[in-house]
């Protein structure tokens, strides 16, 4: 009896088993794109998959799919087009899990202004934000209607899209998120009227993915990440209320109406199934970014996206 008592007490006294940390690289501050991962982190998924996951915006937009090239991170939320131009450049990356499965990014002009077809906009000024992918977006949008690049006038806006459209100062930009900001502009009085580029000639593709360095990435991690990751997102389509409250809470700015908007425009567009991969999706990027000229060959689709639960 001494023996089991003993026994117990060391069992007891022992460390509970320690959590594999991740680090995430976000790709902008934290907004309702980031659900999942904000309800997986606030209900516990992640540790119940034995994780400890560090959720962190960046600095720079820019950087963290580099820095997961680099090794200073497991994961970076990023975006499929330019995952595809990241790989032509020759970084190690492949897309490991999808967070939002449609498009966001949209043409966008005033409700009520004159543009009422992108046929409208020959002659006339567009803002963008960042150069390249958007600009073959553009041109694939416009050519659907006969219009040419060279027969529009590019500005580059940075980040100001809906205040340079609101302002006047263009009139129309690419690059606005579907889910932002339009409520944005409709919040501050003035509505504005999206053209969806996947109903434009653009092929549909994954708006957020996860990316890792395929040559250091830990598998079993990634699975059970994406797997919390999916939990989460079923728990924020069964419950849609509780999960706002739960996101809005994690920071007094995120509780706000342009906020609240955006959750409940943003929630039909997580992904279901985050690790679930459509190859043709990525095939048929790759081969309109060779045909737009961003691109000069065709790089297989298991080069760029995996899908980590089927190795």
């Amino acid at each position: 009896m001494r023996i089991l008592v003993s026994t117990v007490i060391i069992l007891l006294a022992l460390p509970a088993t320690a959590a594999d940390r991740m680090t995430l690289l976000l790709d902008w501050f934290v907004n309702p794109d980031h659900g999942p991962l904000i309800i997986a982190q606030e209900n516990g998924y992640f540790a119940d998959e034995g994780l400890d996951v560090d959720i962190v915006p960046p600095a720079d937009p820019s950087a963290p799919p580099r820095l997961v090239a680099a090794g200073q991170a497991e994961l970076a939320v990023a975006y499929q087009p330019q995952l595809h131009l990241q790989v032509h450049e020759g970084l190690p990356l492949k897309r490991v899990g999808t967070l939002v499965a449609t498009p966001l990014n949209c043409l966008l002009v005033l409700k009520d202004g004159p543009i009422e077809t992108p046929l409208d906009l020959r002659g006339k000024k567009i803002g963008f934000s960042v150069a390249g992918v958007e600009e073959a977006i553009l041109g694939a949008v416009l050519g659907t209607y006969g219009v040419s690049t060279d027969e529009i006038e590019l500005i580059n806006v940075n980040f100001s899209l809906s205040p340079s459209l609101m302002s006047g100062q263009v009139d129309a930009v690419i690059g606005a998120y579907r889910n932002f900001e339009l409520n944005q502009m409709e919040i501050e009085g003035v509505e504005g009227r999206c053209f969806y580029i996947e109903e434009e000639g653009v092929p549909p593709y994954d708006e957020l993915i996860y990316v890792a360095n395929p040559n250091l990435m830990k598998t079993d991690r990634i699975i059970r990440f994406l797997a919390a990751v999916e939990k989460a997102t079923q728990y924020i389509v069964n419950n849609p209320d509780e999960s706002w409250r739960i996101f809005s809470s994690t920071a007094p700015e995120l509780n706000d109406a342009l906020n609240e908007k955006a959750w409940a425009d943003t929630l039909t567009r997580f992904a279901l199934r985050p690790a679930a991969l459509d190859a043709g999706r990525y095939q048929r990027f790759e081969e309109f970014l060779m045909e737009s000229g961003m691109i000069d060959g065709i790089n297989p689709v298991d080069s760029i996206a995996i899908d980590v639960t089927a190795r």
